[in-house]
């Protein structure tokens, strides 16, 4: 057997997979300020199941939602309502919900890095004071 390797074929990988890191890294740090914004810690964006965990607290829906975006095919629904939610907290209509669910790479740096302010879950600020209140936790009385 003749195996004819091309060096070529392997520095095209590489850079691929630099390409993808690079990428990956630069959503990280979009989906990192987003969380910033909403009031949740940043490095959540790092870690796989918590991050979509904290989108639906952003959402300002029960962490139930967090295991239904991990079934398949009913995921897609329950991804797209969460980006909508999430959508309606910053401001904006379902055509951005749009862009977040096909072209990720550009609307995430939008909410990110862009001038949009959270605006409590899913838009209504009463809700989110609401859920403040409700669990809030008094460090001096430990109450």
């Amino acid at each position: 057997m003749d195996y004819d390797y091309n060096p070529l074929t392997t520095g095209q990988i590489i850079a691929i997979c630099f390409a993808s890191l690079a990428v990956a890294v630069f959503l990280i740090a979009a989906q990192w300020k987003v969380f910033t914004k909403a009031g949740q810690p940043g490095w959540a964006a790092i870690i796989p199941i918590y991050n979509i965990y904290i989108m639906t607290k952003i959402a300002g829906k029960p962490g139930i939602w967090t295991l239904l975006c991990l079934i398949p095919v009913v995921n897609i629904i329950f991804v797209v309502w969460l980006y909508n939610m999430i959508s309606k907290s910053f401001g904006y209509d379902e055509g951005f919900t749009v862009g977040l669910f096909l072209l990720g790479i550009v609307f995430w740096p939008i909410l990110g890095f862009g001038k949009s302010e959270y605006r409590g879950p899913y838009g209504n600020p009463g809700a989110f004071r609401a859920y403040q209140e409700q669990h809030k936790f008094d460090f001096e009385n430990k109450q």
